[in-house]
């Protein structure tokens, strides 16, 4: 398994974790149990601008839901490497995902957003790769 991978594996996990359960009790929960498309968002930021990046995952907070993106989380680097975040957003599937960025373009707050992380330069890179949940393997509680 290459680095990235366990990268991916251990947010993915994260993600997992943090999901209340049961899973069926939770509406939001409930709701990413169908959703068929998950966009990870792999990001490499400049660690001195740590705070300003919070402040652009919390707009994110308020804008992906508007557009249509069901937000799972961002998640800012704890401990070990000091560039790296992620940022995971579920979707119907493609064709909603589409109509999302579609929506996303026209959102004033979105592309102001947008505008701020590019001005302060916040993201060096970024990366979005799309997985599909494998039914039966999220949110199982643990066994006793």
């Amino acid at each position: 398994m290459t680095r990235r991978a366990a990268v991916k594996a251990a947010a993915l996990l994260a993600v997992a974790s943090s999901l209340p359960k049961p899973l069926q009790s939770n509406p939001t929960s409930a709701r990413m149990n169908t959703t068929k498309l998950t966009c990870i968002i792999r990001y490499q930021i400049d660690p001195f601008q740590r705070e300003a990046f919070r402040q652009y995952c919390e707009n994110w907070g308020r804008i992906i839901p508007r557009c249509g993106g069901h937000l799972v989380g961002y998640f800012l680097p704890s401990e070990g490497t000091n560039d790296i975040a992620w940022g995971l957003i579920a979707f119907d599937s493609l064709g909603s995902y589409e109509a999302y960025r579609a929506r996303l373009r026209a959102d004033p707050e979105g592309r102001a957003n947008f505008e701020m992380a590019q001005s302060r330069r916040l993201i060096l890179r970024e990366e979005r790769n799309f997985v599909e949940i494998v039914g039966g393997t999220l949110g199982i509680p643990p066994t006793p």
